[in-house]
């Protein structure tokens, strides 16, 4: 296998340094239908989506994080609370709730996270 070392990328107009892109950029991001039989809708880095309960979802990652501490986004359609959390290096939990936040299954989620990949 052959290694390829740089410390900038450059499409032609801007030049950016790869520490932006190995430490600043999306480590897992996923879409799925939280209702009925959950299933990913499109993804990176996920390799599949575990049904802990009503509204409460974890995303289980193909490559994990350096350690526990990722920062995470989530949303959901018509829902007034979304949380998410690390649960551990390889997992997202994502937590969704209705408008009086009773926890609340949801057709239509988003999850991401950043940090560094082991």
């Amino acid at each position: 296998m052959s290694t390829l070392e740089v410390s900038n990328l450059n499409d032609g107009t801007t030049t950016l340094a790869t520490t932006y892109v190995t430490t600043g950029s999306e480590k897992c991001w996923c879409v799925f239908d939280g209702t009925g039989t959950i299933s990913i809708t499109n993804s990176l880095n996920a390799s599949s989506l575990y049904d802990q309960g009503t509204g409460d979802y974890d995303i289980n990652l193909t490559t994990t994080l350096n350690a526990n501490n990722g920062a995470h986004v989530c949303w959901s359609s018509s829902f007034h609370t979304t949380r998410s959390s690390s649960g551990t290096a390889s997992t997202i939990e994502i937590f969704t709730a209705n408008t009086s936040h009773a926890a609340q299954d949801a057709a239509f989620v988003v999850g991401t996270t950043r940090g560094t990949l082991a």
